[in-house]
């Protein structure tokens, strides 16, 4: 009997998806290459790494390069300022201006490779259509600005364009995508970071910016417990990381560190599954000859509305 084909589900959550790490290790440490993997915001960053062939090992050294030295990290950012006051007048600096393909290029550089055609796993980037008020599977063509509308929380980051289509974070329409798998996977592994608020510093009534960000994560929690429903994943794993706001990611190393009792835990498992299915394989469709993505909204860039 074969080992199972294990698709991979990295859910957004701002700097809480930092623990995608972690699992991702766990999944190297069993031996176990994912078949395909899906991810919204956060888990498309670090989806397109591992799809590219980055190993768990590669991507805590990237993240710990990029955010381990807080000096550094806002040295980064500096760059990414207007260079001139007219900059400022035409685009703007402030509340949702910042480019998340500028942001992306400073602190993943060459990690994430240029094109979906040059990954060595099968990988499906969700964001969501602004326009059109449904989700975006992108699975074809430029990987860096798929990733970058993936990415693109309103209020931080500006929407991005693709193939006609005006795109924000996925994580607003499918914060955990388990759907966008396709439909040959074996075994499906989802990973979900969104948390519930917890009150800050002993403070119970939550700023501006806390309550927004709160109130946006109770939302991606429904989302992701109806799709569940549609197609429950094999292995749910939920750190415990409410704590986590989504913009500390200048947290790295303690999310890092709170993360290792999650990748034992993924471990396990992962493991007890893969176990149990040799034994009894799971009822799964066939793997067709081709690679086919499960049904869904406008998929690649060639497609139109």
């Amino acid at each position: 009997m074969s080992e199972p084909r294990i698709g991979l589900v990295l859910g957004g959550g701002g700097a809480r998806g930092i623990v995608h790490v972690p699992v991702i290790e766990a999944l190297d440490e069993l031996g176990v290459r994912p078949a395909a993997i899906a991810g919204t915001s956060i888990g498309a960053i670090y989806g397109a790494g591992r799809s590219g062939g980055l190993s768990g090992a590669d991507l805590r050294a990237l993240t710990l390069a990029s955010f381990g030295n807080r000096a550094a990290a806002l040295a980064k950012l500096w760059t990414l300022r207007p260079k001139k006051f007219g900059d400022i007048l035409t685009s703007g600096f402030g509340l949702g201006q910042i480019d998340p393909e500028k942001i992306l290029a400073v602190f993943a550089g060459e990690a994430i490779r240029p094109r979906f055609e040059d990954l060595v796993v099968p990988l499906c980037v969700v964001a969501t259509d602004f326009y059109g008020g449904r989700e975006e599977r992108l699975t074809s063509g430029d990987l860096r600005r798929a990733v970058a509308a993936s990415m693109a929380l309103p209020t931080v980051f500006r929407p991005v364009a693709i193939d006609g289509r005006i795109l924000i974070d996925g994580g607003i329409v499918d914060p955990v995508p388990v759907e966008a798998l396709p439909v040959e996977v074996d075994l499906v592994v989802a990973v979900d970071v969104a948390s519930y608020p917890e009150p800050a510093d002993g403070r119970a009534m939550p700023g501006a910016l806390e309550a927004m960000f709160g109130a946006s994560q109770l939302m991606m929690q429904q989302i992701a417990a109806a799709r569940f429903a549609r197609r429950p994943p094999d292995v749910l794993i939920r750190p415990p990381l409410n704590h986590v706001r989504v913009l500390d990611f200048l947290e790295a190393k303690k999310v890092l560190a709170a993360g290792e009792a999650t990748k034992e835990e993924a471990k396990r498992r992962i493991g007890r599954l893969i176990e149990a299915h040799m034994v009894e394989p799971t009822a799964r469709l066939e793997a067709p000859k081709k690679r086919r993505w499960l049904p869904g909204p406008l998929r690649g860039e060639a497609s139109r509305r």
